[in-house]
């Protein structure tokens, strides 16, 4: 039976869910850091009125919030979260399709959900706290938390993407009508 022909587990089925529901909350996060960023944009005079202050429609008056950060920080936190939740949906959709068995796949679906909150969690310290880009190690605390948090991410993405090319080659040259695949 061909690889892409096998039908889908329960184990492969809550690994699914667990990449939507994962995905729907980076999704979430960003559109409420979304929220942090157009008030900053408001506060700096970037949508055209005074600069300073917040208007909520329809609550009249004007709120002084003083959003920290930066148009760049702010426009990175909102983005990173939303790209990481689409992420995870392309994810559960394809993970069927992964040359692996129910570890390898449990193992993807996990490292994908590590991968998206630690770039989530350390793009949003930046427009709260300054310097805190985590580019490179030290300058300040939280600088170093997004920096460590940056780094696991980051290998965690670079090492799976070796694991997945090498088995999406190797299940390319393999004959079709073998029964299984080596579980990764």
């Amino acid at each position: 039976m061909s690889p892409l022909a096998q039908p889908r587990t329960h184990a492969t089925a809550r690994h699914q869910y667990r990449l939507l529901g994962h995905g729907s909350l980076a999704i979430l996060w960003g559109s409420v850091v979304g929220f942090g960023f157009l008030f900053w944009l408001i506060e700096q005079g970037l949508d055209g009125g005074a600069a300073g202050h917040s208007m909520l429609f329809p609550i009249p008056g004007k709120i002084d919030l003083g959003v920290p950060g930066t148009y760049d920080a702010w426009r990175m936190a909102h983005m990173e979260a939303i790209v990481n939740g689409f992420g995870l949906w392309i994810v559960a959709a394809v993970l069927p399709l992964l040359p692996f068995g129910e570890v390898g796949r449990r193992r993807t679906a996990t490292t994908m959900v590590i991968v998206a909150w630690t770039i989530i969690v350390a793009s949003t310290l930046d427009p709260f706290f300054e310097n805190s880009r985590g580019l490179r190690f030290g300058l300040n605390v939280t600088n170093t938390i997004a920096f460590f948090l940056f780094y696991v991410g980051v290998a965690a993405i670079m090492g799976l993407v070796v694991v997945l090319a090498y088995s999406s080659f190797k299940a390319a040259k393999a004959p079709l009508d073998e029964p299984e695949l080596e579980p990764a």
